[in-house]
């Protein structure tokens, strides 16, 4: 599976920090009904074990729908369940490294700051970027932010699909417009809101301005 840019438009980041009696597995259901266009599974917290046994829940989900899974920064466990990426930081596995392990038929995301960063990362063989933080976040604390201009400068460098992440909500998302980029990713945007469901729906039409 390559990824498509019309699959960036609204990229769904999970977190456990907001599941309020429901499971992962009902909320991504949920955000996928809301017109989520690709599902990542992000899981810094959990032991191995209990990650594989997450993955596995939700690609029954996304395979349901046929929506692409993306695995967060775990190589091993992406392969363990068939997903059809992994997302991969700085810090983590460089894009050619992950690339051998991962095939030639898998889709490779890679977080970038500056152009120099996305051009290194497009040789390497990444298939989209994830630009930020755009916006200032709570869900990574250690996100240092980038500016519009630098978001702009990355979309015209690049021929593979951008997306922003950071801080992003129904509230800020159309300050995004005319970057370049071709989606949004997006956490407690979707999976700390009541309605899950509805939240996405209301971020899908907003994203489809940019």
């Amino acid at each position: 599976m390559k990824v498509e840019n019309k699959t960036m438009l609204v990229y769904a980041v999970t977190d456990r920090t907001w599941l309020n009696g429901q499971t992962l597995e009902e909320q991504v259901e949920q955000t996928i009904k809301g017109g989520a266009t690709l599902i990542q599974l992000r899981e810094k917290e959990l032991e191995n074990d209990a990650f594989l046994e997450q993955a596995i829940k939700i690609k029954k989900i996304t395979d349901k729908y046929h929506i692409p899974f993306i695995i967060n920064d775990n190589v091993e466990i992406a392969l363990a369940v068939n997903a059809d990426g992994v997302h991969v930081g700085q810090k983590d596995m460089e894009a050619g490294e992950v690339r051998k392990k991962m095939g030639e038929n898998k889709i490779i995301g890679v977080s970038v700051q500056t152009v120099e960063q996305a051009l290194l990362a497009q040789k390497q063989g990444a298939d989209y970027l994830g630009v930020g933080a755009v916006f200032s976040t709570s869900t990574k604390l250690d996100a240092s932010e980038v500016s519009l201009e630098t978001l702009q400068q990355i979309c015209k460098a690049v021929s593979i699909p951008v997306v922003a992440i950071g801080g992003i909500t129904a509230k800020n998302v159309l300050q995004l417009k005319k970057s370049g980029i071709d989606g949004i990713a997006v956490v407690s945007a979707i999976f700390a809101q009541k309605n899950i469901e509805q939240a996405t729906k209301e971020l899908v039409s907003l994203a489809k301005q940019l």
